[in-house]
């Protein structure tokens, strides 16, 4: 098998250690570096996944590296071609995304800044919370074209609630294809009128006040984990969705996939990062892709694109 490229998972915790593990067992990257601020992590954690690769059978090589903020320890990034950076405090329970907003911009600003020095041509993946707020401060910090930074969020939003589907219908989850767009947060926007069980649309299925209960349970997956966990958040679904992104780009799979990417006038919105469907190849979002919604729906992302639009606006003083 042919292995190419370098990929760079910054942040250490559940989320970052097991993002790293996942492309690491692709065995499709050359290399695999993981960075932390916690002196020994990222190199214990290299070090550990590394004994695996004869259990697993992978060749990618992991590279761990603790970082500063004052950017020492960067250089081992140098010319990654995929950046994920899911560095910053995580929740707990009864914080929402934005309680996190003040302590994770200094955090992603830095990160980015020191990213853009080492690999100006890399793409970037935000996961880091609050996610739309951030992807638009790692754009800002890193400088890079728009479409060289995009965010995780529709692929796990839509993971859960194809999960929740096809719990309640006690069918594969492969039978079952849902979206969810705008953005990671209250405002995501579910679009039940592309969601399918076996080719069938979900109204047939479900009555309007099942669809609305799981639509609910959708928007607040992460928070019923956080309090579930008590300690920590989601990371193994997460992980998933993060990796499959990093590896669309360096296969340059032209995977259409939902993503947090920056609009240009798609759905009759522009000038602001959004949970849509793009297409993914190697220079990142190939191009936002339009798909058919209802007036309802049309009307939620417009909305949800108009509360996050501030938001985004301010976060280049953080």
């Amino acid at each position: 098998m042919s292995r190419s490229g370098k990929v760079t998972v910054v942040g250490a915790g559940f989320y970052g250690s097991t993002t790293a593990l996942r492309l690491a067992e692709y065995d499709i990257f050359e290399s695999v570096v993981i960075t932390d601020i916690v002196e020994g992590k990222p190199e214990g954690l290299a070090l550990d996944i590394n004994q695996s690769r004869s259990i697993e059978g992978f060749e990618t090589k992991v590279i761990g590296q603790t970082t500063t903020a004052e950017g020492a320890g960067y250089e081992a990034t140098a010319n990654s071609d995929v950046v994920v950076i899911t560095a910053g405090l995580p929740r707990k329970p009864g914080m929402s995304r934005m309680d996190l907003i003040g302590v994770n911009a200094g955090i992603v600003r830095g990160v980015a800044e020191n990213i853009a020095k080492y690999s100006p041509k890399a793409v970037l993946i935000v996961v880091s919370n609050p996610l739309d707020e951030m992807t638009a401060l790692a754009r800002i910090a890193s400088k890079f074209p728009h479409q060289r930074v995009m965010g995780q969020a529709g692929m796990l939003d839509t993971a859960r609630f194809t999960h929740f589907v096809a719990e309640k219908l006690n069918v594969q989850v492969s039978s079952v294809k849902t979206l969810t767009l705008g953005s990671h947060g209250e405002t995501m926007v579910p679009v039940p009128s592309r969601c399918t069980v076996n080719g069938k649309p979900l109204s047939e299925l479900l009555s309007q006040a099942e669809i609305d209960e799981l639509v609910t349970r959708t928007r607040n997956g992460g928070a019923e984990i956080v309090a579930l966990l008590k300690t920590g958040s989601a990371y193994y679904a997460p992980s998933a969705a993060a990796a499959r992104m990093a590896r669309a780009v360096i296969e340059d799979a032209k995977l259409v996939m939902p993503v947090c990417a920056w609009v240009t006038g798609e759905y009759g919105i522009k000038d602001v990062y959004l949970g849509v469907e793009a297409e993914i190849g190697r220079a990142g979002v190939v191009k936002v892709v339009e798909g058919a919604l209802t007036p309802i729906e049309l009307e939620e992302l417009k909305k949800a694109a108009e509360a996050v639009r501030t938001k985004q606006a301010d976060v280049k003083d953080l």
